[in-house]
């Protein structure tokens, strides 16, 4: 066994006892990270559709679990702007929050959530093309950066030609300190594993809306990061899905 898949092998089985959590960051009583990535103040917000507007095709849970699966082709069908509010609340939506917790849609080891939402849109109704990012307290979307010409090309080859002309890409970004405020070295697994609870979510919700998706953790680390304006260290592209309409 190489090195370096041993050192994988080893952010994957944390001793627990080992970790001196009584000097965390939390136990030593340093104020708890943002729960979500402020918007500035001149950006602009749009308020998501309640829930009361959206809309299903009243597929079971049952079959959307035995229904599941990636897809690669997309139709170029747009999606509605309702749809859009459904998957995002689905994945992150706040349900309750607290002075040092978000209780969200998703399981997070402690409430940490250490995830933040930034979508490309391309085909989504009433919605101008470009980068949006996710503001879950507030459940609307603020504008991170308007459609310039060769963006759609940009993305897709920071994701390795892995858009697939979809109408939406979900990018998912780690923030890791809020992880590591409380679990320290043991953060890196828990993260990993609360990127698998979000993916979940999307590709059921998905079902829901007749649209299909595809979890990908191949691309360009540096292209993605870049693109985002994110500085890979403190935040950092970690997970990825394109959804759009399928046949």
């Amino acid at each position: 066994m190489t090195d370096d898949i041993q050192a994988g092998r080893t952010v994957l089985k944390p001793i627990w006892n080992d970790i001196d959590f009584d000097h965390s960051d939390q136990a030593m009583g340093i104020p708890v990270p943002d729960k979500v990535k402020s918007a500035p103040n001149d950006a602009l917000r749009i308020d998501l559709a309640p829930k009361e507007k959206w809309q299903s095709s009243g597929i079971t849970m049952i079959d959307a679990l035995l229904n599941r699966k990636s897809n690669r082709k997309f139709t170029s069908d747009s999606m509605s702007f309702e749809e859009l509010s459904l998957l995002l609340y689905c994945t992150q939506g706040i349900r309750r929050i607290t002075t040092n917790s978000s209780f969200r849609t998703v399981p997070s080891a402690g409430a940490r959530h250490s995830f933040e939402t930034y979508l490309y849109v391309d085909r989504v109704q009433n919605m101008e093309k470009g980068l949006y990012r996710y503001l879950p307290d507030r459940n609307q979307i603020c504008l991170h950066e308007s459609y310039r010409q060769n963006m759609e090309n940009e993305l897709n080859q920071a994701l390795l030609d892995q858009l697939y002309g979809a109408a939406v890409c979900f990018i998912w970004t780690a923030i890791p300190y809020r992880m590591e405020w409380r679990y320290k070295s043991a953060s890196a697994k828990l993260i990993a594993i609360d990127a698998g609870h979000i993916c979940e979510n999307l590709y059921l919700a998905v079902e829901t809306i007749r649209a299909g998706t595809c979890a990908i953790g191949a691309y360009d680390q540096t292209r993605i990061d870049k693109l985002l304006g994110i500085d890979g260290v403190e935040e950092f592209t970690f997970y990825i899905a394109p959804v759009g309409r399928v046949l």
